[in-house]
């Protein structure tokens, strides 16, 4: 059940994701106070493109695979289950309120002062986390409200400040959108300012695929 650990201990020495978030945007828990499911459900859908595929058997990140290990539950998608969501208006509030709450409910703490150690990828139960943490917390909560594992996937990407950031994606009939524990708005891959490289495998959710460097597959501009 879990070959695919092997290989992405072998990846370990070398695998692109090394640490840290981008901390900046975001300072802590917002307090809401605003109706946001009116909020977002007035707010028109951004056009978005699907994202490149990539390349396959890109490195897994090594915090990743200690997550499955304590987490089965959230890396068990069947193959035959949806790889994208249809992104009705009642799906798009889902997603936005998703997002600030999440981003509401954890204050960024880096994984070595929060546990002690590197890169120890988890769901927060404490209202402290870092980038991957909020990723993980708004995957699962949305998992729970029904939307497919598969379409959630677990992005990482270069910030404009040369930090190691990570951000959940979601993949839908529309193009693919990035929630971000920087910001409350959701905003449509390629209309952020990252360089984008690597995320979880459509077809395979404990698998990663890479952009292997391409700036036209992984550079992208805010707009």
């Amino acid at each position: 059940m879990w070959a695919w650990v092997g290989r992405s201990i072998a990846f370990a020495a070398t695998a692109m994701f090394v640490g840290g978030c981008q901390t900046t945007g975001l300072i802590g828990p917002v307090n809401n106070t605003l109706d946001l499911n009116a909020q977002i459900q007035s707010a028109a859908i951004p056009t978005s493109t699907p994202m490149p595929s990539g390349v396959e058997h890109g490195p897994i990140p090594p915090g990743f695979v200690s997550f499955c290990i304590r987490f089965s539950s959230q890396c068990e998608a069947p193959a035959s289950q949806p790889a994208i969501i249809a992104l009705t208006s009642d799906n798009w509030g889902l997603l936005g309120r998703i997002n600030r709450q999440v981003n509401a409910s954890i204050w960024p703490e880096d994984d070595q002062k929060h546990y002690g150690r590197g890169e120890y990828w988890t769901i927060p139960t404490d209202g402290y986390g870092d980038c991957e943490d909020y990723a993980l917390a708004k995957r699962k909560t949305l998992i729970d409200a029904g939307l497919p594992e598969r379409a959630l996937r677990i992005g990482i990407v270069v910030t404009p400040r040369d930090n190691s950031h990570a951000v959940l994606t979601v993949a839908t009939d529309r193009g693919d959108y990035v929630l971000d524990s920087l910001m409350d708005d959701i905003q449509p891959w390629n209309r952020t300012d990252y360089r984008w490289v690597e995320r979880q495998d459509s077809a395979n959710v404990t698998q990663w695929v890479a952009f292997n460097g391409d700036p036209t597959q992984i550079a992208t501009a805010a707009h």
